[in-house]
């Protein structure tokens, strides 16, 4: 087996342009990645607090849709394309600005269904034309990095506003947000990573232990109720779900859908570079593995990710949005995969063996409604972590003052304003004091003097 695959695509059915690969006849399940799915499967769950919130869906129809909406993550790693599929996280808090100008109910779910459309349809045209490479190469720096830093701070100000979640549950947040950050970012917990075992095994489910740890505490601390613990199996509510498509509420009017281009053209910029990071983890981890070939394309990614969306709009629409990857998920598998074969079989079999958990443990009900009374507390860290991320690597693409500025003041219309407002002022301040329209040829170096490196 060995030298039949050494350096070359691993087995699977050649469907067009894509490779199709099923468990047990082209690929094992990973013992691994199946627990991770297990422990991990609560940050798919935390969506149903905005569903339940401001899009004012049932309950029923909430966990429906994270049902159906796990389920197709299993077709990107089924076709061939090797990351962890997931939603477009950074988006999420600028989406629930978009949403506070609609009434909870059928207007606000109306307006997901456009933002879902247009992500579909800009991920179809340029993927079939091959633009989104040279749509976001085109891209100021400057915007790119309003864009993410204008994510990370509404992402972190939706928790600590007045009457936010911090106020609610100020224990419990302060508690998993900064043991959060503390796993993730701390050089001290590095140093703990290379020489520990047990902590190696923490740091393995990423995000999921600050979460368990917050849920307990809040527990303890009465900032939560205890679970009422259900026994038997998750059933869906397809009729509750199908009473929020738009065959039902009705298709959005065409002013929805020209408010929702601003957010559905961040989506696609956030998304694209979310592609490029699953890109660079492939490379570095291929390059320890001399026995397996990863054959994908930006193409397939892009309409793989169109189809999602397309059908999550007109059939479960999802807040998260059908992304591209699930950064943390994609960076696990990434690292396990380079230990060799004896860990890992293939690429495949790490992606493909998460998602196959994330979708089926979803219908253990005692697990469900264990960590029903505590999806707040999933999503707030999730928030929170996304937020120091987005802002973090926002200003490190930043290289001048001018820079610093125009993102920075894009960045925090964004968050307190929207999409549009953000974009707009992004694209203003862009055009006045980067390409100095205004500023004749005399006076040209004399302004650019101005906009020294940062030191």
């Amino acid at each position: 087996m060995d030298r039949e695959t050494k350096g070359k695509v691993h087995p699977h059915w050649k469907l067009g342009k894509y490779q199709v690969r099923l468990p047990f006849i082209h690929y094992r399940l990973e013992t691994p990645e199946l627990i991770q799915g297990i422990v991990i499967f609560a940050i798919g769950l935390s969506m149903i607090e905005i569903m339940t919130g401001p899009l004012g869906m049932s309950y029923g129809a909430a966990i429906t849709i994270v049902m159906l909406g796990q389920f197709f993550m299993l077709i990107p790693p089924m076709f061939g394309v090797p990351f962890v599929p997931g939603f477009i996280t950074p988006l999420i808090p600028v989406l629930i600005v978009f949403l506070s100008g609609f009434e909870p109910g059928a207007e606000a779910i109306q307006a997901l269904i456009a933002l879902q459309l247009l992500v579909a349809l800009i991920f179809l045209i340029f993927g079939v034309t091959g633009l989104g490479k040279v749509f976001i190469t085109k891209l100021p720096v400057s915007l790119k990095a309003g864009i993410l830093i204008g994510a990370g701070i509404a992402a972190i100000m939706t928790e600590i506003e007045a009457g936010g979640r911090l106020a609610e549950t100020p224990v419990t947040l302060i508690i998993g947000a900064f043991l959060c950050l503390y796993i993730m970012f701390s050089r001290s917990f590095r140093r703990l990573h290379e020489k520990n075992r047990f902590i190696r095994f923490i740091a393995s489910y990423g995000i999921m232990p600050s979460i368990v740890v917050a849920i307990i505490i809040g527990w303890l601390v009465a900032e939560y109720p205890s679970p009422q613990v259900e026994w038997g199996i998750t059933i869906p509510s397809f009729s509750e779900t199908w009473n929020v498509t738009p065959f039902v509420l009705g298709f959005p009017a065409w002013e929805i859908f020209m408010a929702a281009i601003p957010t559905a053209i961040l989506a696609y910029i956030i998304a694209y570079g979310d592609i490029i990071v699953g890109d660079k983890l492939l490379e570095r981890s291929s390059s320890y593995r001399q026995d397996e070939k990863i054959e994908y394309d930006s193409n397939q990614i892009h309409f793989l990710t169109f189809f999602r969306n397309f059908m999550h709009a007109l059939f479960f629409p999802h807040p998260g949005l059908a992304g591209p990857i699930f950064t943390a998920g994609t960076a696990s598998v990434a690292e396990r995969y380079t230990f060799g074969k004896k860990a890992m079989q293939s690429i495949f079999s790490g992606t493909n063996s998460l998602i196959i958990s994330l979708s089926l443990v979803i219908f253990i009900l005692p697990l469900v409604t264990l960590f029903q009374p505590f999806l707040p507390i999933a999503l707030s860290i999730t928030l929170i972590l996304t937020g120091y991320l987005c802002i973090t690597v926002g200003i490190q693409q930043l290289k001048n003052e001018t820079e610093i500025g125009v993102a920075g003041v894009m960045g925090i219309v964004l968050a307190v304003y929207g999409a549009a407002y953000g974009l707009v002022v992004g694209l203003l301040l862009y055009f006045l004091l980067q390409k100095e329209v205004f500023i004749s040829k005399s006076n040209e170096q004399v302004y650019r003097n101005e906009g020294k490196d940062v030191v």
